[in-house]
């Protein structure tokens, strides 16, 4: 048994329950077992062991009252996973099916996606299992105050930096934020997505989607594509997929579909961007709303990949979503592409099937990198209380997602996977982390 292959089967044992981090560390050992496999020194420093395992898993209650003051209590979590190159950096999700397994995927997740953003930020990941979904601003509130008041002994701007995700948006964080300087006397770069009056970021909104379609554009064009005049499928309707939506338009590229988790449209004359944000980011209202004023459109519930036909696929929805069979159907109706906006919405045997037939595959820890090379951005500039103009931002933006697509095309060439960027990303986010832990000794 290999050094990669028996680290992998003693996680197993150790995670029986876990399943969502056990799969996203099998496709990154799976992907590392060229490199560690080969060199007795990763081996005899145990960097694989120390690397599957969070450096702290921090687990608490969270009691808040409603607004009919009722006494709830939720689960909180943060996972702190691994610092070797920077404070841990990444989200709070806020959304019921959290659990410790998907924190532990995500954070596992970002060890790579923060490396390959080449800015100095380690992996972490939190949240809890609270819906912020028909819950008024004030109920919202008293939950991140409570959620803070645990939370902060943990976090800062040197230490732990945690930022938005699902259900955790720029009310949720302003909330957060302000609790922290209340029971720390700090202001302090500790939270990133906060709002432009107290540090935040121009073109933070907008960067997990936009990067996506930056990486993507670079992927086509070093194929012989072009993203103009493409027609795009995208899942979701969320910042991501919003703002993924809106750069591929202006790109040229025809955006056909969107989706929530009742439904999708379909909308062959093009999506408006717009309406959508109108109906889901201002009405806060279902998809479904879309096709009322949208004689050309048509709404279903399911899977949009059950039935969109496209070129290229940006999957921004949740994980998993991308199974076998639609990996299959979207493969044999044309489509020659996709990039994740989501983390890890393509399973394991969609991308199987993507790598068999030649789609191009870009995994989430590099495509949606967007988002957090820009959080870290937003920390520096809270380091050296200034702030940057949004074509700035963007710009810094574009250039990451550039170097990012050459560094896991590097690392294909250099082991011998033309054109698998799941093998090449884990390679290229492993390297730096790799490095940093070895040159810090057994910590």
């Amino acid at each position: 048994m290999t050094y990669s292959q028996r680290v992998l089967s003693e996680l197993k044992e150790k995670n029986p329950d876990q399943p969502e981090f056990i799969q996203a560390a099998t496709e990154v050992l799976e992907s590392l077992a060229p490199v560690v496999d080969n060199d007795p020194k990763y081996e005899k420093a145990g960097l694989l062991e120390r690397l599957v395992e969070p450096e702290r898993q921090i687990m608490f209650r969270i009691p808040w009252v409603d607004d009919n003051g009722v006494v709830h209590v939720n689960r909180g979590y943060r996972v702190q996973f691994n610092s070797a190159i920077g404070p841990y950096k990444g989200g709070l999700r806020l959304h019921p099916s959290v659990n410790l397994s998907i924190i532990k995927f995500l954070g596992f997740e970002q060890i790579f996606k923060n490396s390959l953003t080449g800015l100095p930020i380690g992996g972490a990941k939190g949240g809890s299992d609270f819906d912020p979904k028909g819950k008024s601003d004030m109920e919202v509130m008293r939950f991140c105050q409570a959620f803070m008041n645990e939370l902060y002994k943990y976090v800062g701007a040197d230490e732990d930096v945690p930022a938005g995700d699902i259900g955790t948006g720029a009310r949720e964080v302003g909330y957060l934020y302000g609790q922290y300087k209340k029971l720390t006397n700090r202001s302090e770069g500790v939270l990133t997505g906060k709002g432009l009056s107290f540090g935040g970021s121009l073109a933070r909104t907008e960067a997990t989607g936009y990067g996506l379609v930056y990486i993507t554009q670079e992927l086509l064009k070093d194929h012989g594509k072009n993203i103009a005049g493409a027609k795009v499928a995208v899942s979701g309707s969320g910042n991501v997929a919003i703002y993924a939506m809106e750069k591929a338009t202006q790109l040229g590229a025809k955006v056909i579909s969107c989706s929530d988790s009742t439904g999708y449209v379909i909308d062959e004359n093009g999506i408006d961007v717009e309406a959508v944000k109108q109906i889901k980011e201002i009405d806060r209202k279902r998809i479904s709303e879309y096709v009322k004023d949208h004689p050309t459109a048509t709404y279903c519930e399911g899977s949009v990949w059950d039935n969109v036909i496209c070129d290229v696929a940006l999957p921004c929805a949740t994980q998993n979503e991308i199974r076998k069979e639609h990996a299959e159907r979207l493969s044999d109706t044309g489509c020659y592409a996709v990039c994740e906006g989501a983390n890890m919405p393509t399973d394991n045997d969609a991308i199987e099937v993507f790598l068999a037939k030649d789609v191009l595959f870009i995994p989430g820890k590099a495509s949606n990198a967007g988002g957090v090379a820009t959080s870290a951005l937003e920390m520096g500039q809270n380091s050296i209380r200034s702030s940057w103009t949004f074509d700035e931002v963007d710009a810094k933006l574009k250039g990451i997602m550039i170097n990012i697509y050459y560094h896991m095309k590097e690392a294909c060439e250099q082991y011998d996977a033309k054109d698998n960027f799941v093998i090449g990303s884990n390679i290229a986010g492993f390297m730096k982390v790799a490095d940093a832990m070895m040159a810090q000794g057994i910590v």
